[in-house]
């Protein structure tokens, strides 16, 4: 496994944009692993909406200190937008995430969210201009393969017909909610005020969040949990990689670099949660995910090379 890093690594030039969008990919899969370790202490929501108020809490200083008091110099329209995206790709993408795993389980769910780069893809070659030479295609298309071959399970979780589709529709809907939410924000992103725009972004999908909870008469149920006593060491620890270092890396991977280059690269999140998983819990790894890893990591050199 080592050799094949290292043979990825040495074999490509990898740009900044390129290099945050995959340390976004590693650290979160990091706090994936953590979060196994903890235990399903919270539920799904409560862990949420916990893990995005403590990011907060640490990106608003994070902000100050890095570009003062001084707001990014937006429009009304890239205000809008900028909260907007957060509201879609936080609040609602989310919370029909949470549903798609509830109804269909977390295998077929894992499947419909390799869908994240193609939708990114397609909305960028639309809204954005971006393009891929034939090259980066076939890479994409090996990407796909790779993270394909990881995640495919012979024996899923039963569902029946009704309960699959609707699983299903929040599964997708889910993850294109998440690719609208970062490509109508790309070009904001662009500019000054890094810190302060994925602040804003952020608390526009706590809003969201807590507004939802509200119309579904789950809010106090959810604060009730969190409060409630349990190990926070961990959780807290995982919250912190997940929503504050992990959401920086992200956001600065789609800041300078394409969107459909940042999208592919964030897929490999799924092949380091499959090693970590390997290394640390003690998992299987059978021929089948390890053909996987490695086609997903020679699709990636491609990609970036071309």
């Amino acid at each position: 496994m080592s050799a094949v890093v290292l043979a990825f690594l040495n074999t490509v030039d990898i740009g900044i944009g390129e290099l945050f969008a995959l340390a976004s990919a590693l650290t979160w899969a990091t706090a994936v692993i953590i979060f196994k370790v903890a235990g399903e202490t919270l539920s799904a929501t409560s862990l949420n909406l916990f893990k995005n108020m403590l990011g907060a809490s640490l990106l608003i200083p994070t902000a100050m200190f890095m570009e003062g008091l001084t707001m990014p110099q937006l429009t009304s329209w890239e205000w809008f937008i900028t909260l907007a995206s957060g509201f879609i790709g936080i609040a609602i993408a989310d919370t029909w995430y949470f549903l798609a795993l509830k109804k269909v389980g977390a295998g077929n769910t894992a499947i419909v969210a390799s869908l994240y780069s193609p939708f990114v893809i397609g909305l960028s070659v639309l809204f954005l201009g971006e393009s891929l030479n034939i090259m980066q295609i076939m890479a994409f298309v090996l990407v796909l393969l790779g993270i394909f071959l990881v995640t495919y399970q012979k024996n899923r979780k039963h569902v029946d017909a009704k309960t699959f589709v609707e699983g299903l529709f929040f599964a997708v809907g889910a993850v294109f909610l998440n690719a609208v939410g970062i490509v109508m924000v790309k070009r904001i992103l662009e500019g000054d005020g890094f810190f302060w725009l994925i602040t804003l972004r952020l608390l526009g999908g706590i809003a969201g969040t807590i507004m939802l909870l509200i119309v579904s008469n789950k809010l106090v149920g959810v604060i009730k949990e969190i409060k409630e006593p349990r190990g926070w060491g961990m959780l807290i620890t995982a919250s912190v990689l997940a929503t504050y270092i992990t959401m920086m890396f992200w956001l600065a991977g789609y800041k300078y670099t394409d969107a459909s280059t940042a999208s592919i690269l964030n897929e490999m999140t799924n092949v380091f949660i499959v090693v970590f998983a390997w290394l640390f819990l003690k998992e299987e790894l059978p021929r089948r995910k390890l053909l996987g890893i490695v086609l997903a990591f020679v699709g990636v050199a491609v990609f970036i090379s071309y």
